[in-house]
């Protein structure tokens, strides 16, 4: 499938649910993906990626940024507290703060630079002990401390059970970010971005259906 599919899709399904399709960040998820196929991309003309890892993303931008202008970069798998730093200088957008002690250093960093990437809180809606965020009934008490510290939260974000009903932890996530406030809901990937749509997903992460299936190394 390609890009243009993609957004044809995307914004069928907004319309049908009385959305604008302007509304909907598309994240372009390139992590494990081959330099060319992200080009072709760019190419097309999108310019909203999302990296996994800090380090891949280092090794891998510089040279898109020196070709093409506007790249919008978010930080979309766990971020290591020492990394931190180089993932609030080279993304736009954080959608993995999920404990304590990175949003801390997040609000360290950004008192030092004078300016934050914009964040999203990552909620463990499934309860899954492999898996990172904060747990649902922890969630409110999170969301507080870090509007505490001044970060500039967008949302919530979160990824479901791969074995369960994705609509069920999609409708959670949009509860939990109504009752405190807050509108970025960054959920739904290529199988189920348009039930994300759906709940009311602000922004979608969108990979192997753009760029077909990844190919680790």
């Amino acid at each position: 499938m390609a890009l243009s599919d993609i957004t044809t899709r995307l914004a069928a399904c907004a319309e049908t649910h009385g959305r604008a399709a302007a509304d909907i960040t598309l994240i372009a998820v390139s992590k494990v993906q081959p330099t060319e196929r992200v080009d072709a991309v760019l190419t097309e003309g999108h310019r909203i990626f999302g990296e996994n890892r800090v380090q891949e993303a280092q090794g891998r931008w510089p040279d898109f940024q020196a070709r093409f202008d506007g790249i919008d970069l978010h930080l979309i798998g766990p971020l290591q507290t020492n990394k931190a730093r180089q993932a609030v200088e080279m993304f736009g957008t954080i959608h993995t703060v999920d404990r304590p002690k990175l949003a801390k250093t997040l609000a360290r960093l950004a008192q030092e630079r004078g300016t934050s990437p914009d964040l999203f809180i990552q909620v463990n809606t499934g309860e899954e002990p492999q898996k990172a965020g904060c747990l649902p009934s922890e969630a409110d008490a999170f969301i507080a401390d870090a509007r505490a510290m001044d970060l500039p939260l967008l949302g919530l974000m979160c990824i479901p059970p791969v074995d369960e009903e994705p609509s069920l932890h999609f409708a959670l996530l949009a509860k939990i970010a109504k009752r405190n406030g807050l509108s970025g809901l960054s959920m739904g990937m290529s199988s189920d971005f348009e039930t994300a749509i759906a709940q009311g997903a602000t922004h979608i992460r969108v990979g192997s259906a753009i760029f077909g299936e990844r190919t680790p190394v």
